[in-house]
């Protein structure tokens, strides 16, 4: 017998149209014999042709292959995109990435929303394209049933919407172009700062090592930030803060406000403005602090006091600008700590004898913070004094700049312009409905609390960029 051949069971036959094989050196070869177990019981089964061996016995082996993945959506294109709560939105894709599953993930700024809700969502959220065309104008604003307003809800639309971009120069339009292409996809996703967990809602520029963290970890006192929570547990046995660095000038009850000085405490305001940035979208002083003063609010408990907001003043504007920035940490916006801050502003320009506004832009949130605040202290002044009142009259007592007073009244209507002059015209039973809408439940402010002495003008050696 050949090398390399087995002899057959004896009630097996071999198939006799089986041809021997050759092998290299010429010789033939006996036919192959596959073996299967069947019940421990062995069982010869005759070999078969070369290629129908190959396509009944062994396995065959395709090529491996990468899935195929959905083409991407463009970029700047306009989707139907699943919400939250369910319902379908047009959202405009801002930038794409590829997810840890290999599946496409867009960052989508929803339509008709402020840049706050922006969110990265999964592609399977994401429906057909919206292909827009342009409207033709319309006298008036509608509502979302496609009526007209009324005179009412176009007031409100209008104190939201007051700049248009006719309103806005080339170069700052530029600007504006230039920050929100730098500052479209927020970095950061979620802040922890004590006990709150907070969404952020726009893009802060942290440095790069903590701003590629989809969390961050803040000290809630000396506001430190760190990329891991275990690494914050350590500074807090270390930190000794328990209050901000500077003055208290203020206390009411469980309400605290502190003065602190951005050139002493540099790197507390620095942090203080990046935490802010987190939630104001046109903020643009970050690290240069020196120039502003910081007027911190805190809430004070027996492990401490604890930032809920502030606001932020030039030692010496010359454009009479009382708060350059404000802002309120979300989770005590329904507090009405933003009119308290905004009227501690004011309560400081009284002390130091001038009138003062805010620093443009604000907010659309702040924008309806002043409104609210104005209208209120305009209707008390009216309400209060009985007689001939000028807008230079109410300036002096409110310390309200007087083209912020002139636009309140015109917004409720209790102002008119005749022979070159402002002349408010309003009646008891008007202020009275006015003053029935305006909410009584806010934090006052006690003059008597206020312990605080208004600063010498010092030279600002440096304009600061805002």
């Amino acid at each position: 017998m050949p090398v390399g051949t087995e002899e057959m069971p004896a009630e097996v036959e071999a198939p006799a149209s089986t041809a021997p094989t050759t092998e290299g050196n010429g010789s033939a070869a006996a036919p192959v014999v596959e073996v299967s177990q069947d019940n421990g019981a062995a069982a010869a089964q005759p070999a078969q042709p070369a290629a129908q061996a190959e396509s009944t016995s062994a396995p065959v082996v395709q090529p491996t292959t990468q899935p195929l993945r959905d083409p991407p959506k463009d970029l700047d294109k306009l989707y139907s995109c699943k919400w939250k709560n369910g319902n379908a939105v047009a959202a405009r894709v801002i930038e794409r990435r590829l997810g840890k599953d290999g599946k496409w993930e867009y960052y989508m700024h929803y339509e008709e929303y402020d840049r706050r809700l922006d969110e990265w969502v999964e592609a399977d959220r994401l429906g057909d394209e919206i292909v827009k065309h342009k409207a033709k104008d319309s006298p008036m604003p509608v509502t979302d049933s496609g009526q007209k307003m009324t005179r009412t809800q176009k007031r409100k639309f209008d104190e939201i919407n007051t700049t248009t971009s006719a309103d806005v120069d080339p170069t700052t339009a530029a600007l504006e172009h230039e920050r929100e292409q730098a500052t479209k996809v927020k970095n950061i996703q979620v802040v922890e700062l004590g006990c709150y967990e907070m969404d952020t809602w726009y893009y802060s520029p942290y440095p790069e090592e903590f701003s590629k963290c989809t969390k961050l970890y803040l000290c809630e006192y000396c506001l430190k930030y760190f990329r891991k929570a275990k690494t914050l547990d350590r500074h807090k046995t270390k930190c000794e803060w328990r209050h901000p660095p500077g003055d208290e000038i203020y206390r009411d009850g469980q309400i605290s406000m502190f003065e602190v000085d951005g050139k002493k405490a540099k790197i507390y305001c620095q942090s203080l403005c990046l935490l802010s940035k987190l939630f104001l979208d046109h903020k643009t002083l970050y690290y240069d602090v020196e120039p502003f003063h910081f007027y911190v609010m805190t809430e004070v408990d027996n492990n401490g006091c604890h930032v809920v907001g502030y606001f932020s003043k030039e030692k010496d504007s010359p454009d009479d600008h009382n708060l350059a920035c404000i802002m309120v940490l979300p989770p005590h916006q329904r507090k009405r700590y933003g009119r308290f801050l905004i009227s501690f502003s004011y309560e400081l320009s009284k002390k130091e004898g001038r009138v003062g506004t805010p620093e443009r832009p604000l907010s659309d949130l702040g924008l309806l913070g002043y409104r609210s605040y104005w209208k209120s202290v305009l209707l008390d002044v009216l309400c209060k004094h009985k007689g001939n009142l000028s807008i230079k009259d109410i300036s002096l007592m409110t310390a309200i700049k007087p083209d912020d007073i002139i636009t309140t009244l015109q917004s409720m209507g209790l102002i008119k312009y005749w022979k070159g002059q402002h002349l408010i015209s309003v009646s008891p039973k008007v202020i009275e409905e006015h003053l029935s809408r305006q909410s009584k439940t806010s934090v006052q402010f006690e003059d008597s609390k206020l312990i605080w002495t208004p600063h010498q003008a010092q030279p600002n050696t440096k304009k600061p960029f805002m």
